[in-house]
């Protein structure tokens, strides 16, 4: 399906600093990792928040990137956790919130995978900054193994790099340690959203079944000050998976020179991801992104940008007509 998407899709906000991975960080010391009063307290890695967001991930409460480290992101998933376990919604990550996560899942949070050869056979692509350069290119495929790898389960690239010292993630046959997001014990997934809340001043969407139950906490990059999402209630028009993107000249992005429109074509790396969820707003939706690490971290510029696995799943669980609430 072909989608024209006249969305904004410049980032503005903080970096996210990159930060240092303690040498014990493997597979047996976060599937080990028990709660403690210094719990992502510091600035490495923290084995401990490694097991903690892969949990999340799996009970459907996203931290968005598992990248073991302690964030705004996190602390909504924690809060949102919290609250549907009848817990004090506070973000916090203590002993009582803890006990709870181990609760909802037994399975190691992280396991060996051995690449295969669809995860290096590509193509893979250099994508250019610049949009009218992005147009040039057949698909908007990933830059390498190791970013496909990352997406496949949920990572941040430093995080799949640091559980894997010197290893090669372009020979198929190597086995790596990666996040069990795909656990045998995870919730099964609700056959349709009954409504979706996107709540603006926590930067999360939410998904609620027919008894009016938070199944699914999504975190979210909702517009900015100078192009704010909206308001009200509003529906799912169509969903459509590797979409293309056509720039808007009205927008009139900084550093783009076009006067005429001009199409990008579909892939991870597309500036709307890999997936669009159209509503009833004229040029509006519910999409992903090229930088899942800057999800809830930066604005989006009016849409609402989901990393690309959590826009794929909140897909499988919305159809047209399904309502929309942007809470202020």
């Amino acid at each position: 399906m072909k989608v024209v998407a006249y969305v904004a899709v410049g980032v503005m906000g903080l970096a996210t600093p990159v930060l240092a991975a303690p040498q014990d960080l493997n597979l047996e010391t976060v599937n080990k990792a028990e709660w403690t009063a210094e719990a992502g307290k510091g600035k490495e890695i923290d084995p401990a928040l490694v097991k903690t967001q892969v949990l999340l991930d799996r009970a459907r409460f996203s931290p968005g990137v598992i990248d073991g480290h302690n964030g705004e992101n996190l602390r909504n998933a924690i809060k949102a956790f919290e609250k549907e376990r009848g817990l004090k919604p506070d973000g916090t990550l203590d002993e009582e919130f803890w006990a709870k996560l181990k609760e909802a899942s037994s399975e190691p949070a992280l396991v060996e995978y051995t690449i295969q050869d669809v995860d290096v056979k590509g193509p893979f692509v250099t994508v250019p900054d610049k949009l009218e350069d992005q147009a040039r290119l057949d698909r908007l495929g990933y830059s390498g193994p190791d970013e496909l790898l990352a997406e496949k389960f949920h990572m941040d690239v430093d995080l799949l790099k640091a559980l894997n010292p010197g290893k090669a993630f372009d020979k198929p046959g190597t086995s790596i340690v990666v996040a069990n997001v795909d656990a045998q014990s995870a919730p099964e997934k609700p056959e349709k959203a009954d409504k979706i809340e996107i709540v603006k001043s926590q930067h999360v969407l939410r998904v609620l079944d027919k008894g009016g139950t938070v199944v699914a906490v999504y975190p979210a990059s909702i517009g900015s000050e100078e192009k704010p999402a909206p308001s009200g209630s509003h529906r799912v028009r169509a969903v459509a998976p590797n979409p293309n993107y056509t720039y808007n000249p009205d927008y009139a992005f900084k550093g783009v020179k076009a006067k005429e429109k001009f199409e990008i074509k579909p892939g991870p790396n597309n500036p709307v991801g890999s997936t669009w969820i159209d509503l009833s707003i004229e040029s509006f939706g519910i999409h992903g992104t090229p930088e899942p690490e800057k999800v809830g971290k930066a604005y989006s510029q009016g849409c609402v940008r989901l990393t690309n696995w959590d826009v794929e799943e909140l897909s499988k669980m919305v159809e047209k007509g399904t309502p929309v609430e942007f809470i202020d």
